[in-house]
């Protein structure tokens, strides 16, 4: 690519907004020109704005110590400026309703880290290597709501991450599911900066995570659904329970998954060779950070582990490992990532990639 595309950060003080920035800092397509945050932190410089809260594990960039910061809510500042705009606002669910979709009608291809657009029905719900054809709504989102160039789209719950790679993969090789019992450990970045109190995580653990619960079992329907009407039609066939976790880890989701096959049940030879042969769109296309491979099996009895797996793939590969049959359903095996890379951030420049390689973003 010739020229970057000059992108802009709502929410950029935040703990998933100033990973943007880590991730984007040397980005060979997008180029970060547009700061926005809260009104408390509008018109300050950048490095003034987060002086004594930078909580990432590098330094903060050059490139932006002097970006003045924007006011989120005034979308017309953002005019002329970018024309991407990567959304981590930390509002109330209404207000980011109103304000993504007041990003894109002004033009602009607003990619979603917040929830608030997960069950819009015209609204993608993106991991890009499994339902890069929902993008065929765009046009149809654009219609009825009378943009011309503007669209949304929202990446998933973290939480669904670590196995719904290895499922479609799965799937797309002929071997339905028929049900899925889930249980993830999630990680205390999943919570954002500050967290849970360290008084209630040393030496415990918080299975109060209900709200995750609800996503796990919803979103990978509509993930795997179909484009039909000029919405999102979600695929409902799998059933799964779910139960999340809070977990004394700094980063990295795990899922322990049983499943059960609705038809032809595969050897445990051929799961490990769907997973490792599997490549996807963005593989293919060759997108900056797109991992290759996205699925990585590992052999040994003891992993994934958070410490030492989840920074595969430059933090955006799902590892999966100790697969093995299942005493109830009929298989059973584990999957980690990182959930601020892939399951965050990383996930949505991802799809933000695609939409550029697809022709959605000039």
């Amino acid at each position: 690519m010739d020229k970057r595309i000059k992108v802009g950060v709502i929410g950029a003080t935040g703990m998933v907004g100033q990973n943007y920035l880590k991730l984007l800092a040397n980005h060979p397509w997008f180029e970060v020109v547009y700061l926005a945050a809260s009104p408390q932190s509008a018109g300050k410089k950048y490095a003034e704005a987060v002086a004594g809260r930078w909580h990432m594990n590098t330094d903060l960039p050059e490139k932006y110590r002097d970006i003045v910061v924007e006011d989120a809510s005034n979308v017309a500042k953002a005019a002329g400026k970018c024309s991407v705009v990567f959304s981590a606002v930390e509002m109330d669910k209404k207000a980011i309703l109103a304000l993504e979709e007041e990003y894109a009608a002004k033009g602009f291809a607003v990619v979603s880290n917040n929830s608030a657009h997960r069950s819009t029905e015209d609204v993608p719900l993106m991991i890009p290597e499994i339902n890069y054809s929902h993008f065929d709504v765009i046009p149809q989102q654009r219609q009825k709501r009378g943009w011309k160039q503007g669209l949304l789209v929202v990446k998933p719950n973290c939480s669904i991450q670590s196995y719904m790679l290895p499922i479609y993969a799965l799937i797309k090789a002929g071997y339905p599911i028929d049900k899925m019992i889930v249980s993830t450990l999630q990680a205390v970045s999943g919570a954002g900066y500050p967290g849970p109190a360290s008084i209630d995580m040393i030496d415990n653990v918080l299975p109060s995570l209900a709200s995750e619960e609800d996503k796990s079992e919803v979103e990978p329907s509509k993930i795997l659904g179909r484009v039909e009407g000029g919405k999102i039609v979600s695929d409902k066939s799998i059933k799964i329970s779910a139960h999340c976790n809070r977990v004394p880890v700094s980063d990295g989701h795990i899922a322990c998954v049983s499943l059960q096959f609705a038809g032809k049940k595969p050897s445990l030879d051929e799961i490990i060779g769907v997973w490792r042969n599997f490549t996807s769109q963005p593989q293919e296309l060759k997108l900056p950070t797109a991992p290759v491979p996205p699925i990585i099996y590992r052999d040994e009895p003891d992993r994934p582990q958070p410490r030492t797996d989840r920074d595969a793939g430059n933090g955006m590969a799902v590892t999966v490992g100790r697969l093995r049959p299942c005493n109830v359903f009929d298989i059973r095996f584990i999957g980690l990532h990182h959930n601020t890379n892939r399951g965050a951030a990383g996930g949505a420049i991802l799809t933000a990639e695609l939409l550029v390689a697809k022709g959605y973003i000039k």
